[in-house]
């Protein structure tokens, strides 16, 4: 039988490496991606009915929405049913012939499909074989399940976004699921590493709750970080209220005088010299006790300018500033447009679509959006003829 034709590859850092994906929605897909557009040939492993994701977010072609194209780009899909145990035999093989398995299935459903870890280092001993779980599996709530909501509000994020509010609110983001994911490829890369070193393969787990949670306490252990002190929790500087955006005469800024140069900096620019005095701007100690003051005194001063204005003032002065961009108008960023962050192509059943590239830069290794998105199980005929099957 004819090969399939192959789509260009990218001679990636990660060249060479073959990652068999079975992640679905979004915490894994991410993960892949980053492998995908690094180089590694990345498998996505999918049921007859497809990644779930496939159906959400915008979309002009059925099971190929826009949350899967954000997510899935440099992959190749293959459709196996793994309640068939002739498909289960091909997964077999693919792990055998792969460096690394991904996953964020629980872990009692993987082993009873038979590609528990244990099960898979008998195929494969140099596999690294990573798995997204909820919760730590040497916890009461391995079994449970959980999802981006869930994580969010069990892990302190919740509730250190939600204070001053009226209501707990989740983030309009899916804060957890991609942070994680983000761990996830550093955790699966580090395990490369070691093989490298080592020949030997490894089983990562990378739950979703205790990594959250680390995540959310990096700035805010405070009093947590003393057994013996009664503070609380919470890094004062943010949760206190005083950073925010701020109006202006039309609009609103985002601006952050952080050091005392831009303190000096500001209070002298608005006619408000004054101000370096009354708030001990020069001490360091001083100035960070009474920020919220500070903060206040910016948002009342800040309203007297429009934003174009701030925006030049603040650059000028070597001040952090922007306006602020809503979502839609970010192919417009002008810095966004010089880099040239989104990129336009044309998807062989889509049509002409918008992607953001790779964003990381590599000087020997430069990576691009190599191959599409693929439709649901696009190269399971090559992907079959790789193992020396025919369809």
């Amino acid at each position: 039988m004819e090969a399939a034709k192959r789509q260009p590859t990218c001679k990636g850092p990660l060249d060479g490496i073959r990652v068999v994906d079975l992640t679905s929605v979004v915490l894994g897909p991410i993960a892949t991606q980053l492998f995908a557009d690094f180089g590694a040939d990345v498998i996505k492993v999918e049921g007859p009915a497809g990644d779930i994701i496939r159906s959400n977010g915008a979309s002009r072609t059925k099971g190929m929405g826009s949350i899967y194209l954000s997510l899935n780009r440099n992959k190749r899909s293959i459709v196996l049913d793994l309640k068939n145990e002739k498909d289960k035999a091909i997964l077999r093989e693919l792990i055998g012939k792969a460096d690394v398995l991904v996953h964020n299935m629980r872990v009692k459903a993987i082993e009873k499909l038979g590609f528990g870890y244990e099960t898979a280092k008998q195929l494969n001993p140099a596999l690294v074989y990573c798995v997204a779980t909820g919760f730590g599996q040497d916890g009461p709530d391995k079994d449970k399940p959980a999802f981006d909501d869930i994580i969010q509000a069990s892990c302190g994020f919740v509730g250190i976004s939600s204070l001053g509010k009226e209501a707990p609110e989740y983030s309009p983001n899916l804060i957890a699921d991609k942070t994680v994911g983000l761990y996830m490829a550093n955790a699966v890369m580090a395990a490369l590493v070691h093989r490298g070193r080592s020949g030997k393969g490894q089983y990562v787990e990378v739950p979703m709750l205790e990594t959250m949670a680390s995540f959310v306490l990096a700035e805010h252990m405070a009093g947590l970080s003393f057994p013996d002190s009664n503070e609380p929790a919470g890094y004062k500087r943010i949760i206190n209220g005083g950073r925010r955006p701020y109006k202006t005469k039309d609009g609103w800024i985002g601006v952050l005088p952080y050091t005392e140069k831009h303190w000096r900096a500001f209070f002298s620019a608005v006619d408000k010299a004054e101000l370096i005095e009354t708030f001990d701007i020069a001490d360091r100690a001083k100035r960070n006790a009474r920020i919220q003051e500070i903060y206040a005194a910016l948002a009342s001063i800040t309203p007297l300018k429009t934003t174009a204005e701030w925006v030049g003032v603040c650059t000028d002065l070597d001040i952090p500033v922007t306006r602020i961009y809503s979502l839609d108008d970010l192919p417009d960023h002008p810095h966004l447009k010089a880099v040239g962050f989104f990129e336009e192509s044309d998807h062989p059943s889509v049509g002409q679509i918008r992607q953001v590239r790779p964003v990381t830069r590599f000087s020997e290794t430069p990576l691009s959006i190599y191959r599409h998105a693929p439709e649901l199980g696009e190269n399971t005929q090559e992907i079959l003829e790789e193992l020396g099957r025919c369809i």
